[in-house]
């Protein structure tokens, strides 16, 4: 499929690069679909929009900077994209979207919402944690200092 993207103009996806978000992502609740592409600068991907070129969203595991990250999404919650715990490791991909602010190394990965694919059934869904670890705004750079210096 040829999609029109924010980042790449018109591309070629897969279609087992794109997601169904049945209730949207937060703040975009009727748009519906979105494909996952590798950026030019991994690790980082894009979330684009199927419907909306304009709309993609830059994401990142968070298992990168953060080993702990655990959103704590139950398995009830999980269930509504076909995740439990017999099939979890298989095909679940957990994202955080980052916001790159001019200075980049101000960047801030949304750890309180994190975006949760099945990677088998294509289905998605934006979660929101209830641990109070994790917030809106974790600073990507700080983290990764950190964890260098944790491992020197």
């Amino acid at each position: 499929m040829i999609i029109d993207s924010k980042a790449y103009g018109k591309i070629s996806v897969e279609d087992k690069q794109i997601f169904h978000f049945e209730g949207g992502i937060l703040g975009f609740e009727n748009i519906k679909d979105f494909a996952l592409i590798d950026a030019n600068q991994p690790p980082f991907m894009w979330l684009q929009s199927i419907e909306v070129a304009h709309l993609a969203f830059i994401v990142l595991e968070p298992s990168i900077f953060r080993e702990d990250y655990d959103p704590g999404i139950s398995d009830e919650d999980l269930s509504v994209i076909n995740i439990n715990s017999d099939n979890k490791k298989d095909v679940e991909l957990v994202l955080s979207i980052i916001t790159i602010p001019e200075n980049q190394n101000d960047m801030t990965a949304n750890l309180q919402g994190p975006v949760i694919l099945n990677k088998l059934d294509l289905l998605g869904k934006q979660f929101i944690s209830n641990d109070e670890r994790w917030g809106t705004r974790h600073h990507v750079m700080n983290e990764l200092a950190g964890k260098r210096a944790a491992t020197c």
